[in-house]
């Protein structure tokens, strides 16, 4: 399947994440085999969030992957164009400011954050450019972004078993969990169709992001990248 025939529009990505918000955290877990914790920490770490740094968690869902940034004295605020995931984040966590905004078109003035980062859904984003080019606006000057994704696993015999796995799997034990089976036969598809991790890497540098690295946790299954603001 192609990227071209994955793509929706936001309200439509928006709606299918509603679907499966009150679930959402519970299927991560299972799908992963606990392995979300693992990659949760190594965000935080990437992050280094210093006490007062101001912290934007785009994609942020129901709010668990800001919770961490909070707990190190950071002030995150977290943003979702779920409006399900929020209002489910709202309840867990009423103390976070959780905002509702598009990626392409944030609403947040330019230079408002220390750190921008994202896990797990800029391949939703239906420009992925102009995602990077918005998270770099409201970045201050020698800022950072650390943006969490599924990636190429590096080990060709294991690439084709987390294919199948994402292709046969995935979708099955999520939509037994979620009784939603169809949101994450799409979100397998997205993950297969997402560019590789020096492809990522080129489309930041492309947008403005200087200097850019990466590395890969397990097996490269997930990448982690990180770019900087230009003074």
């Amino acid at each position: 399947m192609s990227r071209a025939s994955l793509e929706k529009q936001p309200a439509e990505v928006a709606s299918m994440f509603d679907g499966i918000a009150k679930r959402y955290d519970l299927t991560n877990d299972l799908i992963s085999l606990g392995q979300d914790r693992r990659w949760r920490k190594l965000v935080r770490e990437a992050v280094s969030a210093a006490p007062g740094e101001k912290v934007l968690d785009l994609a942020a869902g129901t709010g668990a992957s800001s919770e961490p940034f909070d707990d190190d004295g950071a002030l995150v605020v977290p943003s979702d164009f779920s409006l399900g995931m929020l209002r489910v984040g709202k309840e867990r966590r009423p103390d976070l400011p959780f905002v509702a905004g598009d990626a392409t078109r944030l609403p947040f003035a330019d230079e408002s954050f220390d750190v921008v980062t994202i896990s797990f859904g800029l391949r939703n984003v239906v420009d992925t450019s102009a995602a990077l080019r918005e998270m770099l606006r409201v970045t201050r000057p020698g800022g950072r972004v650390v943006i969490c994704e599924f990636s190429t696993p590096t080990w060709m015999p294991f690439r084709m078993v987390y294919q199948e796995y994402l292709m046969r799997a995935l979708p099955v034990v999520a939509g037994a969990v979620t009784r939603d089976r169809g949101s994450y036969d799409y979100l397998a598809e997205s993950i297969r169709s997402w560019p590789d991790q020096v492809a990522l890497a080129r489309l930041m540098l492309d947008a403005g992001w200087k200097p850019v690295q990466y590395r890969n946790a397990s097996g490269g299954v997930v990448a982690l990248h990180r770019g900087t603001r230009p003074a």
